[in-house]
């Protein structure tokens, strides 16, 4: 039997502290500390060659359950739907209008951190409503 792995989620990006930041305060995860030796991330940025300054960045669940996230500089700005999104589950056993309020009020708060609402698909029977958004960058996810 095979053993369980851990998973980190990466994110191709232009802006990865941008991102990372973003999605610390979707998730409530934090930026883990940066390398012995070095105060700060800044600094240890600024040790960097110039051509890799700026170019990742990262960000952890502080109960260590859920994946580490990371942003890795790309050159080449995203074109189409993401294939892999992250459902944040917002709204987990509400069903109904108390389910889309939840979801509507999560929407707002990350809307004004940059997110973007895209569109409330409603309940359908089989499926509970969920909220679809982007992050700053465009990357698609679901509040549900």
């Amino acid at each position: 039997m095979a053993s369980v792995k851990q998973v980190q989620v990466t994110f191709d990006c232009a802006d990865p502290e941008r991102v990372a930041r973003f999605w610390c305060e979707v998730l409530g995860y934090v930026v883990p500390p940066p390398p012995e030796g070095f105060a700060d991330w800044a600094e240890f940025d600024r040790a960097l060659p110039p051509e890799r300054q700026g170019s990742a960045f990262a960000c952890v669940d502080p109960t260590g359950v859920g994946p580490r996230l990371f942003f890795q500089r790309v050159p080449e700005g995203k074109v189409v739907k993401n294939r892999l999104h992250l459902d944040v589950r917002a709204g987990t056993g509400l069903v109904g209008q108390g389910r889309v309020d939840v979801l509507e009020a999560e929407g707002a708060r990350l809307v004004a951190l940059g997110g973007v609402r895209v569109r409330l698909l409603s309940a359908d029977g089989f499926n509970e409503s969920c909220l679809i958004m982007q992050d700053v960058e465009g990357n698609e996810f679901c509040l549900d």
